[in-house]
């Protein structure tokens, strides 16, 4: 019976000192990447943005640190989420109102922009991969990659009138995604 009591007092010590590490290293990610937020009303449409804004740190980015033709969480952390009130219309397919991850598949020359309905405690899994399940698409759409005169440190997400447009942009590269 003392073995017993022991045994449980021992793995029950492990499991407090398991979820401490685990929220310290999630405190610590989070201040390397802090969390932001896009807020964008216009004419009854709101649309809201989670996500958290690494820094590239000297870093090859796209092509490095994010592989080429694999899926990144886009950002750092939590996958992104993206919230609309209303039915956007994202090359000639209808995304209903409501909320999604955003993932992506950056390639050389183009990008495909994943909306995805499952919600994911953390971006990635154990092995460090993408923790997205694909059979949750909700849509995905490919836009090209657009070279920017000059290098942008720190991971940056913005909607942009008059459409709006969804621009996703670090280090010398940015995509856009026509909402309509």
């Amino acid at each position: 019976m003392k073995f017993l009591k022991w045994s449980l007092i021992i793995i029950g010590s492990l499991l407090i000192l398991a979820f401490a590490t685990f929220e310290l290293m999630k405190y610590q990610t989070k201040q390397a990447s802090p969390e932001a937020e896009v807020a964008y009303t216009n004419g009854g449409l709101k649309i809201d943005i989670d996500y958290s804004r690494p820094h590239k740190k000297g870093r090859t980015i796209f092509g490095g640190l994010v592989p080429f033709d694999t899926t990144w969480r886009t950002g750092a952390n939590e996958p992104t989420t993206f919230l609309t009130d209303k039915d956007l219309m994202i090359a000639g397919k209808t995304l209903p109102a409501g909320k999604y991850t955003l993932w992506v598949v950056p390639h050389r020359e183009n990008w495909d922009v994943i909306f995805n309905t499952k919600m994911y405690g953390w971006g990635i899994n154990m092995q460090g991969k993408a923790s997205r399940d694909t059979d949750a698409d909700a849509m995905i759409t490919t836009v090209p990659v657009q070279m920017l005169p000059e290098e942008l440190e720190q991971f940056t997400i913005s909607l942009e009138d008059p459409l709006p447009t969804l621009v996703l942009a670090w280090d010398r590269t940015k995509v856009e995604v026509p909402l309509r």
